[in-house]
């Protein structure tokens, strides 16, 4: 088993990322393979719409996505990580998954069935407790992993945690996505 997590968050060992770091040793613990992914590392340009994604299923815009493509397909289960923004997921992570229109275009247009599934699971923090603090990025993770041919299987979505580090007072969180990749690994 290949679990990919992919760190959405431009504040390393920020709150995003501890508890994506949780989920990955979770995953390990069940003899998964972990790999991690930090987006705001990357050079990825957005997408332009050129469509030449149409004709073959790939991107004609060579940057890092070049190496993040055969990630996502070869994963057997993804974790996408983000902090909440204006009620949505972070730019970095939205340029990764803008750019996967290309994948969305192998699966619907193209027909590629060769896509193999997989299973997602999204975890995201969000420093206001409003109501509907998760709705739109859900259905954008939810969107993505179609694109990507994964199964949103779990997820793990705290509000009200905002200051670097602050999750470690958070009571359960931590464990909470150990469990979460301990779950997502187990089968």
């Amino acid at each position: 088993m290949r679990v990919l997590g992919i760190m959405g968050s431009p504040r390393i060992r920020g709150n995003t990322d501890l508890l994506l770091d949780e989920a990955l040793k979770g995953a390990q613990s069940q003899s998964a393979e972990v790999e991690k992914i930090v987006v705001d590392r990357l050079k990825i340009a957005p997408c332009k719409e050129y469509y030449g994604c149409l004709k073959d299923g790939n991107c004609v815009i060579r940057d890092d996505m070049d190496d993040i493509y055969p990630r996502l397909l070869g994963a057997d289960a993804i974790i996408v990580a983000s902090p909440i923004f204006f009620y949505t997921v972070s730019a970095q992570l939205m340029l990764l998954i803008s750019r996967c229109q290309a994948l969305w275009a192998r699966k619907y247009i193209l027909k590629n069935v060769d896509i193999p599934l997989k299973k997602g699971a999204f975890i995201a923090v969000g420093a206001t407790k409003g109501e509907k603090l998760f709705d739109g990025p859900k259905l954008t993770i939810r969107y993505f992993f179609k694109a990507i041919n994964a199964d949103y299987t779990d997820e793990l979505l705290i509000r009200g945690v905002d200051k670097k580090g602050e999750i470690k007072q958070h009571p359960t969180a931590l464990a909470d996505a150990y469990e979460l990749g301990k779950r997502l690994a187990a089968g």
